[in-house]
């Protein structure tokens, strides 16, 4: 005869299990802080840093590649809490403006890539932090604060560029030219000012270029997620209220799970939404981070550790 213990368990499934639970590695000015924060909301490992941190990686060897000041990128050993590596943007010939770095990404070579708005172009560095590769962008309105955001090298070889200026979403081949392009649009909605969930316009974060070739895009404060194919064709889309109790703001990161579920990054929405948010492809909410101590609501570059699989 089955226990009692097991009658329970076979008809009333234990929910606890199947929530996900992620330790959380984020960057917020406002609190000064580049936090690791684990799964019972414990902050596991902190470094002080005040600046505006738009780009952040856990690499394999398990330290971490971030930004310090508006031109330089560096690799901390959590442990020693040292920088072990740092590049560091200089003008290029010709151009005295200001340079703002967005965007960077450690690549299977070793070397690292970076995005230098103001300069306007991408490069990638060598371990001694030599430039070995440069590609120039097309920027239409030039400003070396919103020239770029997120930028992703492909495994084809090619770039993807998030021109928050423009709007627009471009893929570079390795040569510099423009092969593809998405430009946002004000979603049947006004354009208006400002950082939290009033401010709406087409000012692009972030873009994922998914395994069936369509992108993901973050939309900034265009305030949703879209997945557009490669004729430009909205497939899919996450809007600012179609998550029930949540409203999207400025839409940052983007992660895609080995299961299909995506997290999303909400920036300025204010304490009465969460900073990041799991959806499945059928918009539910799985799951949500929120953290108003440790981080504040400048948290625009936030990734989720330790998930088993390939996140894109």
């Amino acid at each position: 005869m089955r226990s009692l213990l097991a009658l329970l368990l076979c008809t009333f499934p234990v929910l606890a299990a199947d929530k996900p639970a992620y330790r959380v590695l984020a960057a917020d000015r406002s609190t000064g802080k580049l936090a690791i924060v684990n799964a019972k909301g414990e902050v596991e490992w902190e470094f002080a840093n005040k600046h505006d941190v738009h780009d952040l990686h856990m690499l394999e060897n398990g330290h971490i590649l971030t930004h310090t000041s508006p031109i330089n990128v560096v690799e901390i050993d959590p442990k020693t809490k040292q920088v072990v590596w740092k590049y560091e943007a200089k003008p290029k010939e010709g151009y005295k403006g200001r340079i703002e770095i967005h965007a960077f990404q450690r690549l299977a070579d070793g070397n690292t890539m970076v995005a230098e708005s103001g300069n306007t172009r991408i490069v990638e560095v060598d371990k001694a932090g030599k430039i070995v590769k440069e590609i120039a962008l097309k920027v239409a309105k030039p400003d070396a604060h919103r020239d770029t955001r997120m930028v992703r090298k492909l495994k084809t070889g090619n770039y993807l560029v998030c021109h928050e200026s423009e709007g627009a979403v471009k893929e570079y081949d390795a040569k510099g030219e423009v092969v593809w392009e998405y430009k946002l649009d004000l979603n049947g909605r006004k354009a208006s000012g400002g950082h939290g969930p009033e401010g709406h316009g087409v000012s692009v974060y972030g873009a994922v270029r998914l395994e069936n070739g369509n992108t993901l895009i973050a939309g900034g404060n265009n305030n949703r997620v879209l997945e557009v194919d490669p004729k430009g064709k909205i497939v899919w889309q996450v809007d600012q209220k179609d998550l029930d109790g949540i409203t999207l703001a400025w839409v940052t990161t983007l992660q895609v799970l080995p299961n299909g579920n995506v997290i999303i990054g909400n920036c300025h929405a204010t304490d009465k939404n969460p900073q990041l948010i799991e959806v499945t492809r059928e918009k539910k909410v799985v799951w949500t981070f929120k953290d108003f101590k440790t981080f504040g609501d400048n948290l625009a570059s936030a990734v989720v550790l330790d998930v088993k699989g390939v996140v894109r």
